[in-house]
């Protein structure tokens, strides 16, 4: 066999099986994918293909039976030690009973640092070359809101500006998530707690739940992202922060592997000036509740009738 034949065995994609299936007939493909199976368990000691050929008959998330998951989640473990060296865990925790997550955010105290960025690209497992970030921190003139006007790529030398405010921007967990309705696969929804949730093996990324979006959340990979094994975050959720591969939709999930165990986001334990807050809108003690019964608060695009999330306010 040629190098290149043995390269092609040793990473058997979906779409390239398909072309096998399709050029040589089933017949054809199961010979090939024989040959395949053995050269993986002589090389590499471990069965990927069985792997790679049960993740084309995986279901939708939600209609796995607990077995599935479970077999389901042992398949990703093993793909993540191949690609990474690197052993993780994810997690299935559904929503927590009687909770209704909220976040709000005190644009006066925001100084534009971008610590809760950073934070998030971290926690999440953001590819680091592809810059896909889930917040985007707006520069914007004092007395405008004019989003079209604002300016996400500012790089002075210090931060704040003079004469300029600064906005973060995120995913705003809509009750009304027009992304949800777009999805023609079914491959994102929104969970009791509020979160919109995306099924990344269900994703066949056409985009329409990006366009659809009306706060820019929506950000799709286009290559296969890459994280260095030093910097992937070996905690995650299966509907969150697990690693995600070329070809399919990304967006803030309000880290539900952490918001669910009853931490709070990265991005609000990176925040160095205490501009947000992230609560459970159904509990009346608390902080969020407090800021929205007592400040002035407002919402982007409300007139969209999305019903965000996520509210702004000032001191």
């Amino acid at each position: 066999m040629t190098e290149s034949g043995k390269a092609e065995n040793k990473k058997l994609t979906r779409r390239r099986l398909l072309k096998k299936i399709g050029i040589a007939g089933v017949s054809g493909a199961v010979a090939t994918s024989g040959a395949a199976l053995a050269a993986q368990v002589t090389e590499d000691g471990v069965d990927e293909f069985s792997d790679s050929l049960a993740s084309l008959f995986q279901t939708h998330y939600r209609r796995m039976s607990p077995e599935e998951v479970e077999a389901t989640i042992a398949r990703l473990q093993r793909k993540t030690k191949r690609k990474y060296g690197k052993n993780i865990s994810i997690d299935t925790t559904p929503p927590l009973p009687n909770v209704l997550f909220g976040y709000a955010l005190n644009i006066s105290k925001c100084k534009g640092y971008r610590k809760c960025v950073d934070a998030c690209v971290e926690e999440n497992n953001q590819g680091r070359d592809t810059q896909i970030q889930y917040i985007r921190v707006l520069e914007m003139e004092r007395g405008s809101m004019n989003l079209e006007e604002s300016n996400h790529y500012y790089d002075p030398e210090t931060v704040p500006q003079k004469g300029k405010f600064y906005m973060p921007v995120q995913c705003m967990q809509c009750e009304n998530p027009p992304c949800v309705r777009a999805c023609p696969v079914k491959a994102t929804w929104k969970e009791t707690d509020g979160v919109v949730v995306i099924d990344y093996d269900w994703c066949i990324g056409c985009r329409y739940c990006m366009t659809a979006c009306p706060y820019w959340a929506r950000h799709f990979n286009w290559n296969e992202p890459e994280l260095p094994p030093e910097e992937l975050n070996p905690v995650t959720h299966y509907l969150g922060n697990r690693p995600r591969s070329k070809g399919v939709m990304e967006k803030c999930m309000f880290c539900i592997q952490r918001t669910r165990k009853g931490k709070q986001p990265a991005c609000m334990e990176a925040c160095p000036t205490g501009a947000r807050v992230f609560g459970n809108l159904l509990d009346p003690e608390s902080e969020i509740r407090y800021i929205l019964e007592n400040k002035t608060v407002f919402r982007l695009k409300e007139d969209l009738g999305t019903e965000p999330k996520f509210w702004y306010f000032t001191d």
